[in-house]
């Protein structure tokens, strides 16, 4: 029987969304392992002078939790 986990998490690019989303997906797989799904539930931009300066992405990402050895 398998188990999944889900935590929610924030990322950042100063590209685009999909940026960010890759960002994001980089980062946690440094520390966590059996990544299986990343859900965006939202998004915003950051804006200064009229421009877009950043994008944020908040995700749901859900992992296998491990069983023991």
């Amino acid at each position: 029987m398998a188990v999944a986990k889900v935590v929610e998490l924030i990322g950042s690019s100063n590209k685009s969304l999909d940026d960010a989303v890759k960002n994001t997906l980089k980062e946690a797989s440094k520390t966590i392992r059996g990544i299986k799904e990343l859900w965006v539930s939202d998004f915003k931009v950051l804006v200064e002078d009229n421009k877009i300066v950043e994008y944020r992405v908040n995700v749901k990402l859900t992992f296998l939790v491990e069983g023991e050895r």
